[in-house]
């Protein structure tokens, strides 16, 4: 099983764990997501040029729907994934530079009626195990279990929604850590990864 480790960004340049590596990034409270977004994009090049030694207007990311978001270099395409998500105060990235990857990021809410989200999106498996789960661990189990699926939908390229019969999701391998400020990221990798 791999370990989430997120790296505070800017900061000393990570190390990839297998090619992966993890950071985030304090935004303003107030910053609007489209502004979130361009931030993240740009501390995932600033990173990649740390790592690569190309300069950061080297990298772009593609994102086509249905499809995992790709880092095209200079212009072209390469194997490099990547994914970001977002939280009130803060943008989390992962960088796959072997293929797909997804994040999630989470506030763990005490008064929040997860229950019927749940139901709705995670299915009648992931029910039963958040009903088994002791009540003072429910939000926090609940909140993992919503970063895992949503990190791996996102490594996969799937749209978020509610959970069906019908709903085919590729094996992956996924690790958690809770950040300050009660954030949970979770990170999936598809499992062929994971063999490499």
């Amino acid at each position: 099983m791999m370990e989430l480790i997120v790296h505070p960004w800017p900061g000393p340049v990570p190390a990839p764990q297998d090619g992966v590596v993890a950071i985030s990034i304090a935004v303003a409270h107030d910053m609007p997501r489209a502004h979130q977004r361009a931030e993240i994009r740009h501390a995932i090049a600033e990173v990649l040029a740390a790592l690569t030694g190309k300069p950061a207007a080297s990298f772009g990311i593609h994102s086509l729907p249905g499809h995992p978001l790709k880092v095209v270099v200079d212009g072209h395409d390469s194997d490099i994934g990547c994914s970001f998500s977002h939280e009130d105060g803060c943008s989390i990235a992962a960088i796959n530079l072997h293929g797909a990857v997804g994040v999630d990021l989470m506030r763990i809410y005490e008064v929040f009626n997860w229950q019927a989200v749940a139901r709705d999106y995670l299915g009648p498996e992931a029910c039963a195990a958040l009903a088994a789960t002791p009540a003072a661990d429910s939000t926090l189990a609940f909140v993992l279990a919503w970063t895992r699926h949503e990190a791996t939908l996102k490594c996969h390229g799937i749209q978020l929604v509610e959970w069906s019969e019908d709903l085919v999701v590729p094996a992956t391998v996924t690790a958690s850590t809770v950040l300050p400020n009660n954030l949970v990221a979770s990170l999936a990798l598809p499992l062929q990864d994971q063999a490499q």
